[in-house]
Formats: structure tokens, sequence, C-alpha cells
């Protein structure tokens, strides 16, 4: 059976590394006030923040139903006999549920996974369906393990800037002025449903020291069972100067040596609610 891997944009795989991967992209709606843009194809993080620093009205959308149907469809005409389609967790939006009342139209040949993930964890997923298809793992087999692992995951991020929790809701224009007066940090966690408080601490060294601490606990407690080399650590955020970056990255692999190499960008999903300067790390179990 020849099965082919789907997903959106906000598991931040771009065109390029789609098509390098063999897996096929969606790419996600931004809207800047009135107009929608699509992430990777018209905008991208850099044109997001110009946006959310001129105080534009941005947000994130789900994708249209047609342009999901179109993607299918070519993937169908290409001679694949069914579709592992991945999209970014329920939790955050209601893609992954439009996603599976479309697939009802494909007679059981398309297979929506509620995978719970985002970002740079949702990416580990994608790479992870496609090992198993190469393996010879059937679609049923793919959506089972992938659900069933979807929570062996953590995001942690740290705001740079409180103003854009409070245009998101999540702070009070008084907190976000006396936290900025006071160099509160809010700590933020994604572990499948929810971006939900996680810590507030002072200032950033604070603040890299809680997100790493974070982790080590998680590997302590929720992934104590699993074998070392079937744990990874990854460095991101929506850090805009390549020496924040490489700060960052240098500060999680002095206690993780073995962490990848690299900074992942957010996905523009994550950027409209944090936006820029955030920093972020994840951990995740990699079976395959």
């Amino acid at each position: 059976m020849k099965i082919a891997i789907t997903t959106d944009s906000n598991s931040g795989i771009t065109a390029r590394e789609a098509e390098q991967l063999g897996v096929f992209l969606l790419p996600m709606p931004v809207i800047i006030d009135t107009e929608t843009h699509l992430e990777g194809v018209d905008i991208h993080t850099e044109q997001l923040f110009e946006a959310m620093e001129a105080d534009r009205s941005v947000s994130s959308s789900q994708p249209a139903p047609g342009n999901l149907l179109e993607l299918w469809h070519s993937v169908f005409r290409q001679g694949y006999d069914a579709i592992v389609h991945i999209p970014m967790t329920s939790g955050l939006s209601g893609s992954c549920q439009n996603a599976a009342m479309l697939a009802e139209d494909f007679g059981g040949r398309v297979y929506v996974v509620d995978n719970h993930r985002i970002s740079v964890t949702q990416r580990a997923s994608v790479l992870e369906a496609k090992h198993m298809a190469q393996a010879g793992h059937t679609p049923e087999e793919i959506k089972a393990y992938l659900e069933e692992s979807a929570f062996r995951a953590s995001i942690y991020l740290t705001v740079a800037d409180l103003k854009y929790l409070q245009r998101g809701g999540r702070l009070s224009s008084s907190e976000a002025l006396l936290g900025t007066l006071l160099n509160i940090k809010p700590i933020l966690s994604i572990q499948g449903y929810q971006v939900e408080a996680f810590a507030k601490v002072r200032g950033l060294k604070a603040s890299e020291k809680k997100m790493i601490e974070a982790v080590q606990n998680d590997i302590a407690t929720r992934f104590a069972d699993v074998p070392a080399d079937k744990l990874r650590i990854e460095v991101g955020g929506t850090q805009r100067r390549q020496e924040d970056r490489e700060h960052w990255n240098a500060v999680v692999r002095e206690t993780f040596p073995d962490v990848k190499a690299g900074y992942v960008t957010m996905p523009c999903s994550i950027a409209t609610h944090v936006g820029p300067d955030c920093m972020a790390m994840a951990v995740y179990v990699e079976e395959y």
C-alpha cells in the first residue's frame, strides 16, 4: 500500500522541507487586518512581527475546506492508496475536527490523526509517520500509534513582551503594565490541549533556568520509563537576532550536551499569540 503523509505548516515544516521529506504540506492562513495570507507562501514570521509591532490586527485561522480537499485530491491523483493527515492539536483549533468531517467523503482512505501537538513536536509526529509508512505499517497502525503517544511531549515558552498576552486576552492592561515594570517573564506550556500558564519569574536568566528545570522534571517523572536514546530535546522560539538564538541554544546545550544543534522557529500560529523574541524548548519521545 502506498501511503501519503499530509500535515499543515503549524508543524514548522516549510514547503522545501516537505518536498525533501516526501510529505505534503497545507499552508495555514494568517489574517492581518482583513487580508488573508498563507504561511510560507506570502507571509513569514518577519512580516508577521512587523504587522504586530505596527499594532495591526493579527490572528491565525483554520484552512479553507476547499484547500484541504484539493491537497488530498492532488495526492490521490499521484497514485497514493491512503492518506494519514496530521493537523495541529484539536486543543488549539477546530482544524482537526473539520478535517475528520471532510475525510468522511473519501470512503475510509483518509485517516485524520488527533495528535495533540504543534510546532516541533507535531513535526516529530510527521517524521515518525513517514518512517512507519516506509517500514510497511498500515494507516490504522500509524494513526493508533500517533494518538497513543500524543501526550509524550512538552513545549515551554517564555514571552518577551507582555503586550502580546494582553492583546490576546491573557493579561489585563494593569497586569501587563505591572509585569513589564517588574520585568516579569511569563512561561507558558503546551502539553496537548491548550496553551497554559506554567510559571512567572523575574528576568531572562530566571526564565531560562525555569524552562530547563521543567524539561528536567518531565524527563525524571513523565518520561522516567523512556530510554535516553528515545528522548529528544530541541531549542527554538521567535527570537529575531541571531546572537539571541545562539545564546539560547548554548544555554540549553550546557545542560543537555546531546541536544540537537540548530534553532527551530515557531510557526505563525504560535507567534501570533506570543509575539517576537519568545524563547522555547521542547522535549518529546521518538520511537521511530
